[in-house]
């Protein structure tokens, strides 16, 4: 069912389930697996490999031999996702989607998937962890960051200070949250408003503990650019307290995001040292 191929891991859907009316849960394991290592990180991710259909790829597949001997337009797509869950007994590995019908290319495979499927897999990647030193937590995303502060939370030991926010569409994509932490969640509804709008108004009134924080905030670019100049400018916030990236982009796909990123963010630090000055 499954093999490790030379640059990706290559498994198969277990099972997969809806958590809330916009997550869905897959489950995925095999023998292809069994060189998958995640090394003590909350934030892990997996790129999820899909090819075109219709598209005759090199056998035996590989995303490399594709890059290096086909036409760039027809190169397997690449869609990042955190690594919710990692068991190396049972090599399962849990990966929650993001679904909005129709729209993208990951949550509608997500609604198709079924046992038996299979999934091409390159990574895992990562890089931020709770600071046990840090005197609080702060820990803010919308939908697409939720799985890493779920388990960013399952990791915090009893005792941890953890401010957590988070934007959903409402009430109904809400998940229960397991953690030893002292937690005060609160949960942003965003109803019809744009994407991160609440979601700054929450984290500007949040009132902030005394002691060294230190924080994780990803989501949609947008909002992250806000705060990130609130954190950083307002608040006092070394980059070096702070895991802040906008994992997506309002109307751009992932390959437009990845290509732009890079510029995105020096336009980011320019704007903030003009600010600063």
């Amino acid at each position: 069912m499954a093999e490790k191929t030379k640059d990706h891991h290559r498994g198969a859907v277990l099972r997969t389930e809806r958590i809330s009316p916009h997550m869905i849960r897959i489950v995925i394991g095999g023998d292809g697996l069994a060189d998958f290592a995640t090394s003590g990180l909350t934030d892990h991710y997996v790129k999820i490999v899909f090819p075109y259909e219709g598209v005759e790829y090199p056998e035996p597949f590989s995303v490399k031999t594709c890059r290096e001997t086909m036409p760039r337009e027809l190169w397997p797509r690449l869609r990042t996702y955190t690594v919710r869950a990692w068991d190396p007994d049972t090599r399962e590995l849990t990966i929650d989607f993001v679904v909005h019908g129709d729209s993208g290319l990951a949550g509608p495979w997500a609604e198709r998937a079924a046992p038996g499927d299979v999934v091409f897999l390159l990574g895992p990647g990562g890089g931020y962890a709770p600071d046990p030193g840090a005197d609080w937590h702060l820990l803010v995303g919308d939908e697409s960051a939720l799985p890493a502060i779920a388990t960013s939370l399952e990791s915090l030991p009893d005792g941890a200070v953890a401010h957590v926010l988070l934007e959903v569409d409402g009430p109904e994509d809400e998940q229960k949250l397991e953690t030893a932490a002292d937690a005060r969640v609160v949960w942003v509804y965003r109803g019809e408003r744009p994407v991160g709008e609440r979601l700054v108004t929450a984290v500007r009134g949040l009132e902030f503990p005394d002691g060294e924080v230190h924080a994780f905030v990803h989501g949609e670019a947008g909002f992250v650019k806000e705060l990130r100049r609130f954190l950083r400018l307002d608040r006092g916030i070394g980059m070096d307290r702070l895991s802040i990236s906008g994992y997506w982009r309002t109307g751009v796909d992932d390959e437009g995001w990845r290509a732009a990123k890079g510029d995105w963010n020096r336009q980011v630090e320019a704007e903030e040292s003009a600010y600063a000055g």
